[in-house]
C-alpha cells in the first residue's frame, strides 16, 4: 500500500482510471504515429493493443525480427535477395538505447526470423 494519496485539489485521482474509450478500436491505431505505435508495442505486451500496434506497423512496411526483437524497414531495395534471406540497408527502431530510428548497412535479414504471423 502506498501511504501517499495521489489526488488533485478536488480530491480526485489526477490520472485516468480506465483506458480511453476506443483504445481497442483498430481505426484509432491508423491515426497514431510510428513512435506511439512502438511505445504501445513494447510497453503493452500481451494485449490486444500490442497486436493492433504490430498490425499497423506491418502496414507501414515495418517487419519484426524475432531474433533481435526489433522492427526493421527497408531503407532501399535489397542488394541480394535469395529464397532464405535478403541483404541490404535497413532502418531499425532502437528501443533499448535511443528510442529512435537508426540505419544498418549490409544487414542480412534471415527470413526464418521474420514474424509473419499477423493477420
Amino acid at each position: 500500500r502506498n501511504p501517499h494519496q495521489h489526488v488533485d485539489s478536488r480530491g480526485e485521482h489526477p490520472y485516468p482510471k480506465m483506458p480511453c474509450a476506443g483504445y481497442d478500436d483498430p481505426a484509432m491505431f491508423e491515426k497514431y504515429d510510428f513512435d506511439t505505435l512502438f511505445f504501445i508495442f513494447y510497453y503493452q505486451q500481451g494485449t490486444y493493443q500490442q497486436y493492433l500496434a504490430a498490425r499497423m506497423l506491418r502496414l507501414m512496411s515495418w517487419r519484426y525480427h524475432k531474433r533481435y526483437l526489433t522492427w526493421f524497414q527497408r531503407h532501399e531495395e535489397p542488394t541480394v535477395t535469395l529464397a532464405h534471406f535478403e541483404q541490404g540497408t535497413y532502418v531499425y527502431f532502437d528501443y533499448e538505447t535511443g528510442w529512435c530510428k537508426r540505419i544498418k548497412a549490409d544487414f542480412t535479414f534471415d527470413y526464418q526470423y521474420l514474424e509473419d504471423d499477423l493477420q
